[in-house]
């Protein structure tokens, strides 16, 4: 199982939000429970976008017969990396669900662009 962080929406203000990605059933959105718990114990949305973004990556992992968690961790840590070396080298880039990381390290920490942090150490 691996975290990452994402800006969830309490009335209106962003704050961070560790979600947690394993291997999900098949015919269940991967953040749904967390989405619905967080909505309904605190009051909280995940992001459309992010939960768009990884539901494209659970197809993708379904439809390649590759783990969920494992294509989380590249896909999220590759366009952190791409983030980073598109702005000159700098401390980490804006895409949106992509620029997540795992809690297994290694992606490049966030600019006031990013919009997912990374968990803190």
């Amino acid at each position: 199982m691996k975290r990452f962080t994402v800006p969830c929406d309490f009335n209106g203000t962003k704050h961070p939000f560790h979600v947690y990605i394993g291997e999900p059933h098949p015919k269940k959105h991967p953040l749904q429970f967390q989405a619905w718990w967080l909505s309904t114990e605190r009051g909280g949305t995940i992001p459309q976008d992010v939960m768009d973004s990884f539901e494209k990556l659970f197809k993708i992992s379904q439809e390649n017969n590759v783990s969920f968690e494992d294509l989380c961790v590249y896909a999220l840590g590759t366009a952190a990396e791409e983030n980073k070396n598109a702005s000159g080298g700098g401390s980490g880039g804006g895409a949106k669900a992509g620029s997540a990381s795992s809690g297994g390290g290694g992606a490049a920490p966030p600019t006031d662009s990013n919009p997912i942090p990374p968990p803190a150490q």
